[in-house]
């Protein structure tokens, strides 16, 4: 979700403390703490009840695939990573050969 490294997150302490101040730090700590607990048990509730109103035939579905990215990802660019198998009678071109050309049909 979030990449905070040892770094960034040295970075936000050394702010916070400049911020809040070193008294003030602690309370604020716990109430920063207090609201991603509470968040939590928001979203965890949220979520089963998704699930129970959606019914037993969504039972397998996953939020994430709700998103437009991943939704995408999984439903177009998957198909281009595997190895499409050659029509019958064709064969794939071998490296610089050029396409078959027919005056015909041009």
């Amino acid at each position: 979700m979030m990449d905070v490294g040892l770094p960034e997150f040295m970075v936000l302490a050394i702010v916070a403390i400049f911020v809040f101040g070193p008294d003030r730090l602690p309370e604020v700590a716990r109430q920063a703490a207090k609201l991603l607990r509470s968040a939590r048990t928001t979203l965890s509730s949220a979520r089963s009840q998704l699930s129970d109103e959606l019914g037993p035939e969504f039972s397998n579905m996953d939020l994430s695939d709700l998103n437009p990215r991943s939704l995408v990802k999984k439903h177009l660019l998957d198909d281009l990573d595997d190895e499409t198998p050659a029509r019958p009678g064709h064969r794939p071109l071998a490296e610089g050969e050029l396409a078959p050309y027919d005056e015909d049909a041009t």
